[in-house]
């Protein structure tokens, strides 16, 4: 009887530690100071609360699509990616060389960066732009900011644009020029004056474009229903609404599309991996919606709703298990 109990004991014991056999990843987000970062402390810390001694090192990096490549790559574990440079991975679009097969989800982290097409108010006024679509018809002289050369968001201000019928090379032969540079720059160069608009994908009351609208009078141009369509379709990008009184000077709801983030990881992964990945975001939610204020609106159900590349099998297991698949 003794024996018994000595062995079974044992057997507990070695199986509470294998189930809690810590974690060592690395997490490649952007800047070392971006919501990024702070998405990165929340997974650390969902993962520490389930297995704790684990540790998820968070590494910068050029970004999304440059992620994409360290997960197909197999150089890191994890990887966080818009859902626009995904698509454009899984259709093998520039910069890639092939369609890239090998990414999977592990969870959505948000979908709530919009396009915010930001003019002057004296510049729409003058040439009477009440739309993004006017900007064709106008073709007025517009000096416009986009993000820096390879950002998302620059690519999909293009696409906005293209979807428009418009390009650089028209903008500048209107008389006007297109300019790159990083938010915070985008924010100096409108208080400046020296551009008319800025174009780009950030969290409604981002800093940068709250000053600015504190220093010039502007406004927020709506994108139409064609247009949302089309950008949406082609880059997995979602419809979003501004809505009225997000800024002083933003007397209406505003429609555009907004970009997401994916939490991202290799085919290859064990699927227990994927499976214990998922369970510790969704169990210590917490930690995640406490990273940042604007992640506070991530909810179970929304971790497992993207749709742009498959989950992986460990992680769809568990969401099902879970009920939050069907």
């Amino acid at each position: 009887m003794l024996r018994f109990i000595i062995c079974g004991l044992a057997f507990v014991l070695l199986s509470f530690s294998a189930a809690a056999d810590p974690y060592r990843m690395t997490l490649s987000g952007a800047s070392p100071s971006g919501l990024w970062t702070m998405i990165g402390v929340g997974i650390d810390g969902a993962i520490k609360d389930s297995f704790p001694g684990s540790d998820v090192t968070y590494q910068t990096s050029g970004g999304g699509l440059a992620n994409i490549a360290l997960i197909d790559q197999g150089k890191v574990e994890l990887g966080i990616a818009h859902d626009a440079e995904l698509q454009i991975a899984t259709l093998g679009a520039k910069p890639f060389a092939r369609p890239v097969t090998s990414l999977r989800a592990i969870a959505l982290l948000y979908n709530w960066a919009p396009m915010q097409m930001v003019i002057t108010k004296a510049f729409a006024e003058k040439y009477g732009i009440h739309s993004f679509d006017d900007l064709a018809a106008k073709k007025p002289p517009l000096r416009i900011a986009l993000n820096k050369r390879g950002n998302i968001t620059e690519h999909v201000a293009i696409e906005l644009f293209k979807a428009i019928g418009v390009t650089v090379d028209d903008i500048k032969k209107w008389g006007g020029d297109v300019i790159y540079a990083a938010s915070d720059e985008q924010g100096d160069l409108m208080k400046d004056r020296r551009i008319d608009m800025f174009a780009n994908g950030v969290f409604v009351r981002t800093s940068f474009i709250v000053q600015a609208g504190d220093a010039v009078e502007l406004v927020l141009l709506p994108v139409s229903e064609r247009v949302i369509n089309t950008v949406s379709q082609e880059l997995k990008v979602a419809p979003f609404i501004v809505k009225a009184g997000s800024y002083p000077w933003q007397p209406v709801d505003v429609p555009t599309v907004a970009l997401g983030a994916v939490l991202m990881v290799n085919s290859k992964m064990e699927d227990k991996v994927a499976h214990d990945l998922a369970e510790a975001l969704h169990k210590h939610i917490d930690k995640l919606q406490g990273a940042h204020s604007s992640l506070k609106a991530i909810t179970p159900e929304f971790l497992a709703s993207q749709k742009v590349i498959p989950y992986h099998k460990g992680a769809e297991a568990y969401y099902r298990e879970a009920g939050l698949l069907k």
